[in-house]
């Protein structure tokens, strides 16, 4: 099959569909706690008509895109396909801090996006392109924050903080020490007064103290002065605007030993759709249960323990949990799914019920 053009035919560009993005520029990053700690890119998109809108993206996306195009477009590619020189990805980077490299990464991946919607007509046709700058129902109910890539300069107006009274606001006292598990938990002691922002779900509150913001059982404090019902957030975290300022999912998981069964609920700032990596599942039980040597598992619909290895394995067990979910009532913001942690060397559990 012969080689088109690299450069893009106008004649042909003028007749594409005016949903096809034409640029997009990073407007920002935004740290996530999900599963793991990681960022993600805010990018503003916009299409040949003229329309603009924002998309979230996880580097990890942009690599998976990128290897799918390859497969495709290389110089062995796919039968059926013609090949098409792709510019180049940064690279990975497994060590430093994570909100330095996604920084350092910002005028690579905006080079790497530039060229790659500058590409001929018929790649950017590919559905691969078109749906990775596609606005999903997620991306168009993230609120924006700051966006500082794209926020003109402008001087610095001294403000004064509205006083607030204390004393009216929702809060509660909390009755025993909280020890949290995770980033998006806030530690307590015992005496503490929390101000409440909002609750999570039926078990869980979001509240601040001592100038930290995290979320928090209900079951360790004692309600002062409770939060208006407008402010209750059981039914997935949308403001009255559709937007949501933070989704909060909640998951159950277990630690199975001989000496007993350890239970904990972790909540991560995900949307239930969301399917977490394997490594990423891994990574958070060993931060959990402060063990390393773990092995992950779920129950399946007959209730036989099964080991998950891979994200195929993680695949299967979303699927399965949605024939099964609806079975067990639980809340609304909890996955349907649970993981069930081993010791790695531990195969009499597979033999066993808890």
């Amino acid at each position: 099959m012969s080689l088109p053009q690299q450069l893009r035919d106008e004649s042909d560009f003028d007749q594409l569909p005016d949903n096809i993005p034409v640029t997009a520029t990073i407007a920002d990053i935004e740290e996530k706690k999900g599963f793991i700690v990681y960022y993600r890119f805010v990018i503003e998109v916009k299409t040949k008509g003229n329309s603009k809108y924002l998309i979230y993206r996880r580097y990890s996306q942009f690599f998976a895109l990128h290897q799918s195009l390859e497969l495709k477009y290389s110089a062995e590619p796919q039968p059926g396909y013609y090949t098409c020189q792709l510019p180049t990805l940064p690279g990975k980077v497994f060590m430093g801090n994570k909100k330095e490299i996604a920084e350092n990464r910002i005028p690579e991946l905006n080079n790497y996006m530039k060229r790659l919607l500058c590409l001929p007509t018929w790649v950017l046709l590919d559905d691969l392109i078109r749906m990775f700058f596609y606005q999903t129902e997620s991306d168009s109910q993230q609120v924006p924050r700051a966006l500082r890539r794209l926020r003109p300069p402008t001087r610095k107006v001294k403000t004064e903080k509205p006083k607030t009274d204390l004393l009216s606001a929702p809060r509660a006292e909390a009755v025993f020490d909280f020890s949290s598990s995770g980033r998006l938990e806030l530690s307590l002691k015992a005496g503490d007064v929390i101000f409440l922002l909002r609750r999570v779900n039926a078990d869980w509150l979001e509240g601040t103290v001592r100038d930290k913001t995290g979320i928090f059982p209900e079951s360790f404090v004692n309600i002062i002065k409770p939060l208006p019902e407008s402010d209750s957030d059981e039914e997935g975290g949308a403001s009255k605007s559709g937007k949501r300022a933070s989704s909060y999912s909640c998951l159950r998981c277990y630690l199975l030993q001989p000496e007993g069964i350890d239970t904990r609920d972790i909540c991560v700032e995900e949307d239930l759709s969301i399917q977490p990596s394997y490594g990423d599942l891994l990574s958070r039980m060993r931060d959990v249960f402060q063990v390393q040597d773990i092995a992950l598992n779920y129950r399946d619909p007959e209730g036989d323990l099964i080991r998950i290895l891979d994200d195929e394995d993680v695949a299967l067990m979303v699927q399965e949990s949605k024939q099964t979910g609806s079975k067990v009532k639980r809340p609304v913001n909890q996955y349907p799914w649970e993981l069930l942690v081993t010791h790695d060397k531990d195969l009499t559990v597979y033999s066993t019920e808890y």
